[in-house]
Order: C-alpha cells, then sequence, then structure tokens
C-alpha cells in the first residue's frame, strides 16, 4: 500500500488543523461568536469547514460531494454556541475527512469522483479542498488575532523571532499524526 502522497497531503491537512486549533483555544465563548458587518464569526467558519468536510469526505469516492442534506447556506447564519459544542462539530468534520484519507492510497489520486455534478480526479478534489480549508483557517485566524490583540498567543513566528525560529524551524513541518 503506497500512500507516499497521500500521507503528504494529509499531514497538511493536519497542520492547519492544529492552527485552527491554536486559535480556537485562546477564545472563549463570547468571542468565538463575535461578527461584524459583512464579517463571519470564526463559529461560522467552523460551521463552514465541518459542513463542507462532512459533504465531500462522506462516501468519497462513490457519490457527489455536494451531499443533498448538506445545508450550505445555514452555515453561515450567526449562531450562539458553546466551546464545547463548537468542538463537537469541529471534530465530526475532521473525523470524517480524516477517516477518509486514511483509506486513500496513491493508486486512488487519478480515479475519477464528481462535486455539484462536475468530474474531477481525486487529486484535483483533495488540492482544491487543502486550499479552500487553508483560507478558512487563515480567516479564523485572523480574527482571533484581531479580537485578541495584545494578547495573543503567536501560533507562527512571532514579530522579532525569524533568526531564532531559523536557528529551529520546529513549525514547517506537519504534524505526526497519532500512532506514527
Amino acid at each position: 500500500m503506497e500512500r507516499t502522497v497521500v500521507s503528504l497531503i494529509e499531514g497538511e491537512y493536519r497542520r492547519y488543523k492544529e492552527l485552527a486549533e491554536g486559535a480556537l483555544g485562546q477564545l472563549d465563548a463570547e468571542e468565538l461568536c463575535r461578527g461584524g458587518e459583512g464579517m463571519n464569526s470564526v463559529a461560522t467558519l467552523v460551521w463552514h469547514i465541518s459542513g463542507n468536510l462532512q459533504s465531500r469526505f462522506t462516501d468519497f469516492l462513490d457519490s457527489d460531494g455536494e451531499k443533498p442534506w448538506r445545508d450550505r447556506e445555514g452555515e453561515f447564519a450567526p449562531r450562539a454556541v458553546s466551546p464545547d459544542e463548537l468542538r463537537e462539530i469541529w471534530d465530526r468534520g475532521w473525523g470524517v475527512l480524516l477517516s477518509t484519507l486514511g483509506t486513500l492510497e496513491d493508486s486512488d489520486l487519478p480515479r475519477p469522483i464528481t462535486i455539484r455534478g462536475r468530474p474531477l480526479r481525486v487529486d484535483e478534489a483533495l488540492l482544491r479542498s487543502l486550499a479552500h480549508m487553508s483560507s478558512h483557517v487563515g480567516q479564523i485566524l485572523y480574527i482571533a488575532k484581531g479580537i485578541k490583540g495584545g494578547d495573543w498567543n503567536y501560533l507562527s513566528i512571532p514579530p522579532g523571532g525569524s533568526a531564532a525560529y531559523n536557528r529551529n524551524p520546529t513549525k514547517d513541518r506537519a504534524p505526526t499524526p497519532p500512532g506514527q
């Protein structure tokens, strides 16, 4: 079972998941749900990410990635949720993704799948999804840092820390999956 490329993609997903969780852990219930005029809250983004992952990666190889049961519009509704509720929905989406990725092999990458009736290869779908995820994780980080201001705990290289980081670049690799 060859999983070189799939493992690299999975590692990048895990890296973004870890970054987002670092931001989520710095926000309280009110901050998680704080949105602005024309701006999503962190809770809204979590709902959307989870809904997207569940839809795309449930029955990934055999059914369209936009499931009829998904309520994409509802994902963007303002909501008040507890950190525990938010973590539950977050874990649900990521669980579906990571479970599916665990079943894929590099030989699956050229296989055809569909999303919204559009044919794609598995590798195309994974790269699109990873890019989509990274953009939303970036939004989560931006919003969380804006909320926390000077109390923000940097998840990457802090200002003025480049030289020290370059001597020991620990965050350039994806986290190792559990059990490896």
